[in-house]
């Protein structure tokens, strides 16, 4: 895929025609769609709780917080092999993210977020390497397209800051129902080979916790991956 033709899927995706808001106060605020960053923040004194189990038996615990206005701070630690018969469990060196929301968007543009993301997934044991590399320093961008309710997001990362590759990402999150919501992204795109393909879906128990499923890496044989993850927003 050339540098042309990603940087107008970006453009299309985020650029529709606008579309009327659609409003879900007291809802935990969109900021991760499964492994894409929405334009989104937490605000000022909420804290999220994100607790996902992914492959090998692994699992994540992430927490992030609105420290101040339109900027979260967070961090996370995973446990490899944690869940089943496994007797040499092995805990990962912890990770840190960081977003700051530049732009709240418009009728006509969207919000726009700057962030770090050091999140890695599919740990390897014996080569001692992640199969899935952290988003690292990222943009993004989010709005409400076509019709209320679904929300698009599509942005650029740079993951390793000495090979200076460039990967693009698009995702979009669909609220069927006030308690249901489905989303779907296209992350890490470079290259076919090394992109993937992810949908997942939301119920909100409360407004405040979200149990969500989601099935990672489709089409790439045994590097396909289902996840379950739980998310409670609270305020401090």
């Amino acid at each position: 895929m050339t540098w042309k033709k990603c940087i107008l899927l970006v453009l299309a995706f985020c650029f529709p025609l606008a579309a009327p808001a659609q409003d879900y106060d007291g809802y935990a605020p969109e900021t991760l769609l499964i492994d894409v960053p929405t334009a989104n923040v937490l605000d000022k004194y909420q804290a999220s709780f994100l607790t996902r189990s992914y492959a090998d038996g692994s699992i994540m615990e992430s927490l992030d917080f609105g420290v101040i206005p339109q900027i979260n701070l967070g961090f996370s630690l995973a446990v490899y092999e944690l869940v089943g018969n496994s007797d040499d469990i092995k805990v990962l060196n912890p990770d840190f993210q960081v977003k700051w929301k530049l732009f709240d968007g418009s009728l006509y543009l969207p919000a726009i977020a700057i962030g770090y993301d050091g999140r890695r997934y599919g740990y390897d044991r014996p080569s001692k390497e992640y199969m899935d590399d952290r988003k690292g320093g990222y943009i993004t961008m989010t709005r409400e397209i076509f019709t209320p309710g679904l929300n698009a997001s599509a942005g650029v990362n740079l993951s390793d800051f000495d090979r200076h590759d460039v990967y693009f990402f698009l995702g979009a999150s669909w609220r069927l129902a006030e308690w249901f919501s489905l989303a779907a992204e296209w992350d890490n795109i470079n290259n076919m080979r090394d992109s993937r393909f992810n949908i997942g879906a939301n119920a909100y128990i409360t407004p405040s916790l979200v149990l969500s499923g989601a099935a990672r890496r489709i089409g790439r044989g045994d590097e396909n991956e289902r996840i379950l993850q739980l998310r409670y927003v609270t305020n401090f």
